[in-house]
């Protein structure tokens, strides 16, 4: 029996699989990740909870596939990007991780702007200034936690730390480079001026690696902690939102997949790179395909939150019930989603959430359901910029955690206005990193085989008769947040120093 291990670190969960290259998925099993949220705007989160969780799922899924460790030809892990794990001259871990979707460094970005030339850094990296920008972030750092910039060594991702975990090797996959806003695609290296505004040494953050990259082996600690076999290779990974669009089919140019996953992805294939500051950029899997794409800050961990807090005990499965009788247009309320500050397309860390329109009449279907359509409104906005480039869709999928929802998904297709296939049965971002790994130890000979492994549900069309409910209410949240986000700013700097509540 060959097997191989895919691994992804995500926002709300950390998720395996074992995939047979000849019979498809044999198993598959997760476990809860916690977001916190100390003060407004923050996002971090625990990176030894994500080994301790990997430490429990490899058992678990080697249990579930009636194998042994010596089965596993090869491991890659994928995970959110860019995050921020600070490493001492040890290896320990110095602080929690500063998630891709933390709005913290309002001032930082600020700077940043004003001491770079943001036209020559967007040429240059692909991305615009912004809260996803990493610079910014780790000079708040440098103002606001010393003692640990101190003490930092390294500097990793999320899927790049686990990597170091199994196998003691450092390093940086390149795409966690290309969206940290410190790199020079072009040129194929770090940008000494960035590093330097940063406060950052080079040598902090190792070789650039390409995903199919062996960087190592697991280690005999790694061995004992997580019950892999000493010696099983392991590659560089992937990026979460790329290895799920890969192991979605979105390979051609004009595929586009709807992730609904804790942050909002949106991620269209092209031939050729495409540089927009309301857009990242990312490196496809595949040789000379890129992946523009948008990431909203919130989405499933907005929904999330809105089960756990004003759910009232009710599972998804309630709730959808109850947000498909309150119908399209979820009673004229809009939602705009931005509880984390917003990333794409707005670039607007100081951004709030806004519930427009509530009235006594509506209830707590409303509110879920506008919650689903607000997040479908910015994913629609983000397709607005790809056709001012001329991009059309050629065919849309929908993944990962979110497109378990019959309403979300239906919400989704409705909005947009397109046709959703949806992956059945899709394990996430961790079967793209299983088939990276199978890439990188040859087992798999061409990114094509892929296909193999897709089976897809019926598609999810488009209500004709909502879109004209929709169209109307997607004007006013446009329009809403240009016209309250000055006060989202005014009341984001109100209440900066105030600490909120962990989410």
């Amino acid at each position: 029996m060959t097997l191989l291990l895919g691994l992804d670190i995500g926002t709300t969960s950390t998720v395996g699989v074992l995939l047979d290259p000849e019979r498809g998925i044999r198993a598959t099993a997760q476990r809860p990740a916690d977001l916190a949220s100390p003060r407004p705007g923050f996002a971090e989160a625990d990176p030894g909870q994500w080994w301790a969780n990997v430490c429990a799922l490899v058992p678990e899924l080697l249990a579930k596939a009636g194998a042994e460790a010596g089965a596993v030809a090869a491991v890659g892990v994928t995970g959110m990007v860019p995050t921020i794990v600070l490493l001492d001259a040890e290896g320990r871990v110095l602080r929690p991780s500063i998630q891709q979707n933390d709005a913290r460094a309002v001032a930082e970005i600020a700077e940043f702007r004003a001491r770079l030339d943001e036209a020559d850094i967007l040429a240059r990296t692909g991305s615009a200034i912004t809260q996803q920008s990493l610079g910014p972030k780790l000079l708040w750092l440098r103002r606001h936690e010393p003692e640990v910039m101190a003490r930092a060594h390294r500097l990793l991702g999320s899927y790049d730390f686990v990597v170091h975990r199994l196998t003691g090797a450092a390093g940086v996959e390149r795409n966690w480079a290309l969206e940290s806003g410190l790199f020079d695609f072009r040129a194929q290296r770090w940008i000494p001026e960035v590093l330097a505004l940063a406060g950052i040494p080079e040598d902090w953050l190792g070789p650039v690696r390409w995903p199919r990259e062996v960087v190592g082996t697991v280690g005999p600690e790694a061995a004992a902690a997580t019950g892999l076999r000493a010696g099983t290779p392991v590659v560089a990974g992937s990026a979460d939102h790329v290895a799920s669009a890969f192991s979605s089919g979105v390979i051609e140019p004009g595929d586009l997949l709807v992730k609904l996953g804790g942050a909002g992805d949106i991620l269209y294939a092209t031939d050729r790179p495409l540089v927009d500051a309301r857009l990242f950029l990312d490196y496809h899997l595949v040789d000379g395909r890129w992946l523009p794409n948008g990431c909203m800050a919130a989405s499933g961990s907005l929904v999330r939150w809105f089960r756990d807090t004003l759910g009232g005990g009710r599972d998804y499965a309630a709730l959808d019930r109850e947000g498909e009788a309150a119908g399209p247009g979820a009673g004229g309320l809009v939602v705009l989603p931005h509880v984390l500050g917003e990333k794409t397309p707005l670039n607007d860390p100081e951004a709030r959430g806004v519930v427009f329109g509530l009235t006594l009449a509506h209830g707590r279907g409303h509110l879920f359901r506008a919650i689903l359509e607000g997040i479908a409104c910015g994913f629609r906005h983000h397709l607005e910029v790809l056709a001012e480039h001329g991009l059309a869709v050629r065919r849309v999928r929908v993944a990962n955690g979110g497109a378990r929802s019959r309403l979300w998904k239906r919400v989704t297709a409705d909005v947009l206005g397109l046709a959703l296939e949806p992956v059945r049965e899709h394990p996430g971002s961790c079967l793209g990193a299983a088939f990276v790994a199978g890439m990188g130890v040859g087992v798999f000979g061409d990114w094509w085989e892929m296909e193999r492994f897709l089976a897809f549900d019926p598609p999810i069309e488009p209500d004709p008769a909502a879109r004209a409910v929709h169209d109307e209410l997607y004007g006013v949240y446009r329009e809403l947040y240009v016209r309250t986000a000055e006060l989202m700013h005014r009341l984001a700097r109100a209440t900066a120093g105030e600490t909120g509540p962990c989410g």
